[in-house]
């Protein structure tokens, strides 16, 4: 578990590098649930996962309390992004949107990112302002356009450890054909890892599968979405090495929260709830307390 005096000084992004190009004859995918604070990226990590997704959707939801849309810029997703990659010491891998402008705009993201600590990023192909993967009415940059955004991400990073996912959007705004054409574009540009949003059809995210076997693709779980449930076994037979589980936590915690507010809200306390909260010890216990006052004996004034 991370260690408190340790959380400023960074990790290496090469053990994210490391898991996906681990030996064996079936790779085991990487699964990465969704964290959209530093607490859920601390239970992530207790829970035994080998890395944690800093969730855009997730993040504006919490952040601002509204829809992925567009809303936050930059500097409020890299601020999140430091503090979950301080939390833990798993790779995070982080949703930095559209790289928030042009090239030049790109080059400035790769650096602020990876400054704050995280292993990869992902940039999208969507116009400005952007809209969650699994919303209608997206519209897609010029191919031409992404592709630059790609080489400036690619050449802008200083460890060729950190990550840089292309994530096209095309399947919504254009079609799966188009999609598979950006994908070989972003290939060609240097991508690392790609990522089709939102395929409609088990058949769709097999034939991604079989035509992009030569470069690490990331399969994004997210529930209600246009993509249909699929099972571990499945995604790793057809060799997909990341998986993200963007809401997952998000849409427990919400649904869990409203419940116990609306005991409060109808009794006047939550004593008819108690019974599932964990205990105040083992929080904080979770969150590091023991740690913090064995840090503070150490230097207490005069001892």
């Amino acid at each position: 578990m991370n260690d408190f005096l340790r959380a400023k000084r960074g990790k290496s992004p090469s053990k994210l590098r490391e898991l996906l190009a681990a030996k064996g004859p079936v790779k085991d995918p990487v699964l990465a649930p969704g964290a959209y604070d530093a607490l859920s990226a601390r239970i992530i990590e207790q829970a035994g996962f080998p890395a944690v997704y800093m969730t855009g959707f997730g993040s504006s939801a919490s952040l601002l309390g509204r829809p992925d849309v567009g809303l936050l810029g930059m500097a409020e997703m890299v601020g999140n992004a430091r503090r979950i990659a301080q939390a833990v010491d798993v790779p995070v891998i982080a949703d930095a949107d559209t790289g928030y402008g042009n090239p030049l705009n790109v080059i400035r993201t790769v650096r602020e990112y990876e400054s704050a600590g995280v292993s990869a990023i992902h940039i999208e192909d969507q116009v400005m302002p952007k809209k969650c993967g699994h919303m209608e009415n997206k519209q897609v940059i010029a191919a031409e356009e992404m592709v630059e955004k790609i080489r400036a991400a690619t050449e802008a990073r200083s460890s060729k450890d950190f990550l840089i996912v292309a994530r096209t959007d095309a399947r919504a705004a254009e079609s799966f054909a188009s999609a598979l054409q950006r994908g070989r574009l972003y290939m060609e540009a240097g991508a690392d890892v790609l990522f089709f949003e939102a395929p409609q059809s088990e058949e769709e995210v097999a034939r991604v599968a079989r035509e992009f076997s030569r470069v690490p693709l990331l399969f994004n779980w997210a529930e209600g979405g246009k993509t249909p449930p699929m099972s571990l076994d499945r995604l790793k037979e057809l060799g997909y090495r990341i998986i993200i589980f963007p809401i997952s936590a998000l849409l427990v915690a919400t649904k869990a929260i409203r419940a116990v507010m609306e005991q409060i809200h109808n009794d006047g306390t939550p004593i008819r709830a108690a019974q599932q909260f964990m205990t105040f010890r083992e929080f904080t216990d979770s969150i590091g307390l023991p740690e913090i006052q064995q840090i503070e004996k150490r230097f207490a004034a005069g001892k």
